[in-house]
């Protein structure tokens, strides 16, 4: 899939995650809401390290994204993001206010079932072109 494309899907996929995450919000609240909320964020995150390496495997991109996650994380013990967050809605969204360790087992729950859909994604595809190929030669 051309560059272009996966990007474009990303975008859509991300808005997707965006609108499941709002909705949940608008209807639940509690435990559902802040574990689907993690996991959701970990789900936009893989979204965006495709958007950037739109040609990144899928462990490798799973990778990228559980890390990022869990830095952000643990970026969270400093305080930084809890005083950025104090005077930004976009800062709190990004970066979270406090630790919390469940956190850290709820991110790669968000990203799992992604990296298991893009690797058959990409295994449907080469059997495509390699049949297609096939029948060609």
């Amino acid at each position: 899939m051309p560059a272009r494309s996966v990007r474009l899907l990303m975008l859509a996929a991300a808005a997707l995650v965006l609108v499941v995450a709002l909705g949940i919000r608008a209807l639940s609240d509690g435990a559902l809401e802040q574990h689907s909320g993690t996991a959701l964020y970990a789900s936009m995150v893989y979204a965006g390290v495709l958007f950037l390496w739109p040609r990144l495997g899928p462990l490798p991109a799973g990778a990228v994204a559980v890390g990022f996650c869990w830095l952000v994380e643990f970026f969270q013990l400093t305080g930084i993001p809890a005083a950025l967050s104090a005077r930004s809605l976009l800062a709190r969204l990004a970066l979270g206010v406090q630790f919390d360790p469940t956190d850290l087992a709820w991110y790669p729950v968000g990203v799992v079932p992604l990296v298991a859909l893009h690797w058959l994604l990409r295994a449907r595809s080469r059997a495509a072109r390699g049949a297609t190929a096939g029948r060609a030669g």
